[in-house]
């Protein structure tokens, strides 16, 4: 019987193309404020995406390092190859774009409702700072729909690492085999959550990580397809 069933956030609760809106934003109003206004936004978007996925990538699995610097340091580098200065209160900008421009996954809403109502405990487990969720979700309206949030930053790994999963079960007062996870990233999501005994499901809506569905124990490609398998097992 499952007892919790816990998310990732970025691009399985939240969508991968409200992120590149928040993000395109982020870097207009830095260059903005940097009075670079002449800059292409979507080509230094394109280099500080660039920038940011190496550093996360580099991470996975390791240590805690904070976002806003990870971040603040991938903006610094784009900022000296295109000639501007990252703005003081660069996080603030990052955090309040956040709270703008995010968009939920279709059934996000309705699928941990129906997790509530059942009786199951719902989840978060990010990579993330604390300050930058809680604006987040705030601002999205999830915040009251979770029983426990756990970040990164909190267990200080990042995932695959099991200390994050493993914290995660304390929380909840489960044991693995009595959970799902649901995640976007084979890697790091599937893999994390196998190895401290939970289910795996993988958020594939467009089948686009096919040849690493073997990390994982169940594909979707709706969100509210985590209701029925809850159910049937």
């Amino acid at each position: 019987m499952i007892k919790a069933v816990f998310f990732d956030f970025v691009g399985t609760l939240i969508t991968k193309r409200g992120e590149e809106v928040t993000h395109q934003n982020i870097v207009r109003e830095v260059l903005r404020k940097a009075g670079r206004e002449d800059l292409d936004v979507v080509e230094v978007w394109k280099a500080y995406e660039d920038a940011s996925s190496r550093a996360f990538k580099a991470l996975a699995g390791k240590p805690f390092k904070p976002v806003r610097i990870i971040d603040t340091e991938a903006m610094g580098e784009v900022g000296k190859e295109y000639g501007f200065e990252v703005p003081a209160d660069f996080w603030e900008i990052h955090l309040r774009m956040h709270a703008l421009h995010g968009e939920l996954v279709e059934g996000t809403k309705e699928v941990l409702k129906g997790l509530r109502e059942r009786g199951i405990h719902v989840g978060l487990v990010t990579d993330s700072d604390n300050d930058y969720l809680k604006a987040h979700l705030e601002a999205l309206g999830l915040l009251e729909y979770f029983d426990s949030i756990t970040t990164s930053e909190e267990a200080g790994f990042y995932k695959p690492h099991p200390a994050v999963f493993q914290l995660a079960l304390k929380k909840a007062g489960v044991e693995g085999d009595e959970t799902i996870y649901v995640g976007d990233n084979p890697s790091k999501d599937c893999v994390g959550a196998r190895s401290v005994d939970m289910s795996s499901v993988l958020y594939d809506p467009e089948g686009s990580k096919r040849e690493l569905w073997n990390e994982c124990e169940f594909i979707i490609s709706d969100l509210r397809e985590v209701l029925k398998i809850v159910e049937e097992l």
